[in-house]
């Protein structure tokens, strides 16, 4: 009997060029315009494994068992004998998407097994088999055989090659397409391990990058120190929220230490062996509020001179710390309320819809309900955050952790700074007790590095400027019946500017600035800077 002519005229040469090309997605187009281009081949094809991208508009969707994975179409090439214009190599068509496990397509890739019909003819009866999808397509363009070839690594289906042909395929056909198919897995594998290693190693370099960044400025931050009602109280709730994924909002005034509380939530939590990210929400412009928290891609607007990845995209795995969340334009909002409620999010310039597991910690010194109330915050927005409130105490709530604050901040600040530790007295620990702290623990870091600069190793020398820092105080400068003329209201605000930027140490934005110490913007705190003539 004679053995059917082969479909494809030189094998050996596919499989020697094969092994030349380095690019997966020049390889499976080399696959399929090469058995493509025999004149009895009506059509070759490579679906290939990948999450599922357009369930909503599939036109497979009901017969998809849970819309998380299909088969994609990536490679396409063949001659229409009914329409030889018809453009073969369009990965748009009705089938560019299988199910796996259904049709016979799908049903290669779940069992790993080839479909090998080498002569419909062989088929007895008036109809076609069940499992073909367009009876008309294969009698218009004279389908007598069909090869579907697993494309498989190590027992894992990669995704399948098809071909449909006109002539029935001989038995030296069926092993040169087996071998086509194998050699095209193992490119696809070692694909995807290249990919993930760059994936991996461009991340690790991400995240060095930002740990480094935080080293830097967080420099003399230490940890939670205390052991006052109101610090056991924080560390109960802290015990209690940490094991969970919930949602955190940690409320206070500016400088009791938001940050530090998120930091403990986090340790203590199971995604400790993932990075803590923060994004300071004040300090974001504007216009790059959906670059800095989603990514943007190369060439996406001015000045994107490389891709991008956001904040999100970042603490994925791990936790995302956005301080002073209240800061948040309105119109805003609702991008970042999707992203929590969806977990997807685009860079900016892509289509590419990318899934993130991260955990938020939101914290900030407004009332946001009240700011809810007044229409300047979402209200679903601030539900979604505030699942588990922590309160973060004021100092001068807690006085009792004054004495254990000032030795760390002595301890640390000294090894810092390289200087000798200075003595401390018990006078000094009285007078800092007395204080109320308008900038809470921040202040009294501050403070304290000062301190330990003056004394040089000697005992403890304070600078505490109450007159500046103390609104009790204020009436001395007032005139008869307790009331201030325009030029003292001026003077007495120029004093506590000045003195809110030097306990910020000329910062002016950010964690630790001198507008997070006034409570204000840092917007409106230029202005009142520019308005009484000061500059920084």
């Amino acid at each position: 009997m004679d053995q059917p002519p082969p479909l494809l005229d030189d094998p050996k040469r596919l499989l020697l060029d094969l092994a030349a090309e380095r690019d997966l997605s020049a390889l499976l187009r080399l696959i399929t315009s090469r058995i493509g281009a025999s004149p009895r081949v009506a059509l070759a094809r490579i679906w290939l494994v990948r999450p599922g991208d357009i369930c909503k508009s599939c036109p497979l969707r009901a017969e998809c068992p849970d819309q998380s994975q299909c088969l994609h179409l990536v490679a396409s090439d063949g001659r229409s004998a009914s329409d030889p214009s018809r453009d073969l190599k369009r990965l748009d068509g009705r089938f560019r998407r299988f199910p796996i496990g259904v049709r016979k397509v799908g049903r290669i890739a779940m069992t790993g097994e080839p479909i090998e019909v080498t002569d419909l003819n062989a088929y007895k009866g008036p109809n076609p088999p069940s499992w073909i999808a367009d009876p008309e397509w294969v009698r218009s363009e004279g389908v007598r055989g069909f090869i579907g070839q697993p494309l498989s690594h190590h027992g894992m289906a990669l995704g399948v090659l098809g071909v449909f042909s006109r002539t029935p395929i001989g038995p030296g056909c069926l092993d040169w397409l087996r071998m086509i198919a194998d050699h095209a897995a193992v490119a696809i594998a070692h694909s995807a391990a290249w990919d993930e290693v760059h994936r991996l190693r461009a991340r690790l370099e991400q995240e060095n990058e930002y740990l480094q960044e935080e080293v830097a400025l967080d420099a003399g931050t230490g940890d939670m120190v205390g052991k006052s009602p109101a610090m056991k109280k924080l560390t109960e709730q802290i015990g209690l929220v940490a094991p969970t994924n919930s949602t955190v909002l940690v409320l206070g005034e500016s400088g009791v230490g938001k940050e530090l509380v998120a930091r403990e939530v986090h340790r203590c939590s199971q995604r400790a062996g993932r990075p803590l990210i923060k994004v300071n929400c004040a300090a974001v412009p504007r216009e790059l509020f959906e670059s800095e928290f989603f990514g943007h891609a190369k060439g996406a607007f001015t000045g994107a001179l490389r891709d991008r990845t956001g904040r999100f995209e970042l603490a994925d795995g791990g936790t995302l710390f956005l301080d002073e969340v209240g800061e948040v334009p309105l119109d805003l909002q609702s991008k970042l309320l999707r992203v929590l409620q969806e977990g997807e999010i685009e860079r900016i310039g892509e289509e590419q819809t990318r899934r993130i597991d991260v955990r938020i910690i939101a914290a900030t010194n407004r009332d946001l309900r009240a700011e809810a109330r007044a229409g300047r915050f979402r209200e679903d927005l601030f539900y979604r955050l505030s699942v588990f409130p922590i309160e973060a105490p004021p100092l001068r709530e807690r006085p009792g952790d004054i004495p254990l604050l000032v030795e760390h901040f002595v301890r640390t600040s000294a090894r810092r700074l390289g200087v000798p530790v200075p003595r401390l007295t018990k006078a000094v620990v009285q007078e800092l007790e007395r204080y109320d702290w308008p900038g809470n623990v921040r202040e009294l870091q501050h403070v304290i590095e000062r301190a330990v600069i003056l004394s040089r190793g000697g005992p403890m020398r304070l600078s505490l400027h109450r007159n500046e820092a103390t609104p009790a105080e204020a009436p001395e400068s007032a005139t008869d019946g307790g009331l201030m003329t325009e030029a003292q209201l001026r003077d007495l605000e120029t004093r506590n500017l000045r003195r809110a930027i030097e306990l910020s140490r000329g910062k002016i934005y950010g964690a630790g600035g001198a507008a997070e110490l006034l409570g204000v913007k840092p917007t409106t705190l230029r202005s009142r800077l520019q308005a009484l003539g000061l500059t920084r």
